[in-house]
């Protein structure tokens, strides 16, 4: 492959990994995640149903917006072996990424959601309910 060549492929690889990476954990995460957002908040199911969007929304677009600005670092790869350390260092970087956002967002559903909850129970309280 020629060089400019390569570079491109490589780029448009890379896109294509960690975009779809991306798209699968968050549809994962969103998925799995409605039963413990039901939870947190007190079952309140609508409720939980909306921060889950927004916290797929959050989650596309920090990580896109990282998968794109990490794509200017590094120095493009000039060989074969080079394009291949460099799709691997950039798509584990972006895993990686992936991974923290992942524990960040369930340490902040845990916190708020106990949070919630305790709204959630305090208003029953004082309605007598």
């Amino acid at each position: 492959m020629k060089g400019n060549v390569m570079i491109e492929v490589v780029y448009a690889l890379y896109l294509l990994l960690t975009i779809g990476i991306t798209i699968w954990v968050a549809r994962t995460l969103s998925r799995n995640g409605e039963v413990f957002l039901v939870q947190c908040f007190g079952h309140n199911e609508t409720l939980a149903r909306s921060t889950n969007h927004l916290l797929v929304i959050g989650f596309y677009l920090i990580n896109i917006g990282f998968i794109t600005l990490t794509l200017s670092l590094g120095a493009e790869p000039t060989t074969l072996p080079g394009a291949i350390r460099f799709l691997s260092s950039k798509v584990g970087l972006a895993v990686i990424v992936l991974g923290a956002m992942h524990f960040f967002n369930m340490g902040a559903i845990a916190h708020f959601g106990r949070t919630v909850e305790g709204w959630l129970v305090e208003r029953r309280v004082a309605r007598g309910a």
